[in-house]
């Protein structure tokens, strides 16, 4: 028979809950945010591709309409950036997102999306 016993203790316990629910607490607050960045990305890249040949109006336009299907809320139409380099359309949006987490306490987040990379 055997002594001692093996397992974790209460304390252990304890400590790993309020290390998981911190954990969740970033994940839980951040996470709207970064879902935001991948639907702009995936808006730039497909904007890009589809309007090669448009005018920087009717980017704007397709912008501002498929911002309003993904519910983009961080960059409007005329916050993206439209250039070209050579034949290839490059799209881009630059912005900074203010997430905060508790209290006084909050994160800074600087995204970047660009159509060609």
């Amino acid at each position: 028979m055997r002594r001692n016993q093996l397992g974790i203790g209460l304390g252990g316990l304890m400590v790993g809950a309020i290390i998981f629910i911190v954990l969740a607490m970033f994940g839980m607050k951040l996470g709207p945010s970064y879902l935001e960045f991948f639907a702009i990305k995936k808006a730039v890249n497909a904007i890009a591709q589809e309007k090669r040949t448009a005018s920087v109006v009717d980017i704007r336009k397709t912008w501002d309409a498929r911002a309003t299907i993904d519910d983009i809320n961080s960059v409007k139409g005329a916050d993206i950036e439209i250039t070209k380099e050579g034949s290839e359309l490059v799209i881009s949006a630059s912005y900074r997102k203010e997430v905060p987490l508790a209290g006084n306490l909050g994160v800074y987040i600087d995204f970047h999306a660009v159509s060609k990379e």
